[in-house]
């Protein structure tokens, strides 16, 4: 029998963390989100993912894109964050928002939100040439044409960009069902979704 102590791998920098990890949500907007295919979906997956950077303490941010436009962000999110208006399309262009990220050391920046191969794409790129490893949960992104959200994904993830799930972010933020958070990240995974998905 083996009495040596046990010495764990060291944990992988490709993994996401709820210490150097920070959740950017990308323009849920009113006026946009019901053109989108599937966009019970991406609010539900949205909100769980709030929920869960709430629970584990993962930093978060959102922004609307011109919301004299596109109306304010959906109610299900709308008290979750303060989000910050902008006009261009990259999430790059709130200063603000990424100065907080770097302040708190984030090295990690997990995309939520619409459409895919505009705001989401060009920010995408925008935080990886600043140095940011950049996440995209597919199940909680969309554009309103298929092809734009698949190959919008496609490109960034040829550029370094790593596809993940909301379920696959949960159980990464927590790491350990030992965590005291980990009882509301299991309730978060058990809900039932809005529609048949």
């Amino acid at each position: 029998m083996n009495t040596e102590p046990s010495h764990p791998l060291p944990r992988s920098p490709l993994l996401m963390s709820r210490d150097d990890t920070a959740l950017l949500v990308v323009d849920v907007q009113t006026k946009l989100i019901t053109l989108i295919p599937h966009h019970e979906r991406i609010v539900w997956n949205v909100r769980r993912l709030l929920d869960a950077a709430e629970a584990l303490g993962v930093l978060a941010g959102g922004t609307e894109q011109y919301p004299q436009g596109l109306g304010p962000t959906v109610d299900e999110l709308a008290g979750r964050l303060v989000y910050e208006p902008k006009k261009a399309f990259s999430c790059g262009q709130c200063g603000s928002l990424f100065e907080r990220f770097r302040e708190a050391d984030v090295v990690n920046l997990l995309l939520a939100g619409i459409e895919t191969h505009v705001c989401v794409q060009q920010t995408a790129f925008d935080a990886m040439a600043a140095g940011f490893r950049v996440h995209l949960a597919v199940d909680a992104l969309g554009s309103r044409g298929h092809l734009d959200h698949e190959i919008a994904l496609r490109r960034m993830e040829s550029e370094g960009a790593s596809l993940t799930t909301t379920e696959a972010v949960l159980f990464e933020w927590c790491e350990t069902a030992d965590d005291p958070q980990f009882k509301r990240i299991s309730q978060l995974v058990k809900e039932a979704p809005p529609i048949a998905l």
